[in-house]
């Protein structure tokens, strides 16, 4: 440990005893924490980020990871996460980047709903055969429906526009791939097909490997245009346009250059090892006749067969935004929340702006 640097935030030990020297800690630890000296492991507790993975490789549970909070002099202002991010700025050089979602103890919203339930009806019902209805459909919806007689035969006269059909009322939010591996949107992929819902492909492009649950993706469409041409477009079961995200409202996207290897690379069209940065705004969106014609122009490339979204930040004029959105021509309006994930944004951003 050097003069000044931050203490380590975990402890990392191992058992001898229960060590049997196989190594497999120093091989499944991508951080460096284990090495093999004189017929026994070592650690360096700084580089530990307590992901558990050498604990679960581990077969004799030799292993144990716990926290090591350091105590300091107690101030209401400068706080230990506070000095820390002072003490890690200076010593890097640049700002601190964090990923996931807000990580401030904040009240989580969807914890505190309640559902009303009914507990009288007439006739009774059994509630626990009673069939119930969760399949949702999301899309533009005609003001009023009109039918025709042809042949004896009443047919639908009104044009529908199309729309999204939700067997569970559940979608998996835009994670690019970068952000996250590919094992893990490969995961959502199969889970969105299995239970017939959506989930976003993110800024990132669509690999090849998920063409097959095309028919799940929402394709995205953000102010860098990663991996956006004509092949992705008509692979999307709709088309998202992101203009803000709620764990960076008002900032662009940011995926470090030591993310982007190859086939990161391909997906997004970009050089390998190259940060991928997003524009804070959409430099062809200044108003809402700007994001009009970029709403037809992307229905106008899909042959009007998807529909498109907008997606903004829940902030405090959300409403006239998503007033504006409304009278765009897109299909629906998509709102982000305050604890939204993403791949890298500033750590202050992502706890106090939204």
């Amino acid at each position: 440990m050097t003069i000044g640097s931050v203490p380590s935030k975990f402890r990392v030990s191992v058992n001898h005893d229960q060590c049997m020297l196989c190594g497999r800690c120093i091989e499944n630890c991508p951080y460096g924490v284990f090495r093999m000296e004189n017929n026994q492991i070592h650690v360096n507790s700084r580089q530990c980020v307590a992901c558990h993975r050498c604990i679960a490789m581990c077969p004799r549970d030799a292993i144990d990871i716990k926290e090591r909070p350091v105590d300091y002099r107690s101030h209401p202002v400068w706080t230990p996460e506070v000095r820390e991010a002072i003490y890690n700025q200076a010593r890097t050089g640049r700002i601190i980047l964090a990923g996931m979602g807000n990580a401030v103890d904040y009240p989580i919203i969807f914890d505190r709903l309640v559902l009303d339930a009914c507990q009288v009806t007439n006739p009774s019902i059994d509630p626990l055969r009673e069939p119930m209805e969760l399949r949702t459909y999301i899309g533009k919806k005609p003001s009023r429906i009109e039918f025709e007689k042809i042949n004896g035969d009443i047919v639908l006269k009104t044009t529908l526009v199309p729309n999204l059909q939700l067997e569970t009322p559940i979608m998996i939010g835009h994670m690019s791939y970068g952000a996250i591996s590919l094992n893990a949107q490969q995961s959502l992929a199969r889970a969105v097909k299995e239970t017939g819902t959506f989930m976003g492909t993110g800024e990132g492009g669509l690999h090849e490997s998920l063409y097959p649950y095309q028919d799940h993706m929402i394709v995205q469409v953000a102010s860098g245009r990663f991996g956006v041409d004509i092949n992705y477009l008509e692979r999307g079961a709709a088309v998202e346009i992101k203009i803000g995200q709620g764990a960076k409202p008002g900032i662009g996207g940011h995926l470090p250059g030591e993310k982007v290897c190859a086939d990161v690379s391909c997906t997004r069209m970009i050089p390998e090892g190259s940060d991928a940065i997003s524009p804070a705004p959409h430099h062809d969106i200044y108003s809402i006749e700007d994001l009009k014609q970029l709403v037809r122009s992307l229905k106008e490339a899909t042959q009007w067969k998807k529909p498109v979204f907008v997606k903004i930040a829940a902030v405090h004029n959300s409403a006239a935004i998503a007033a504006g959105i409304a009278r765009s021509s897109a299909d629906a309006v998509v709102i982000d929340g305050f604890r939204g994930g993403t791949g890298a944004a500033p750590k202050v951003f992502r706890d106090h702006v939204g």
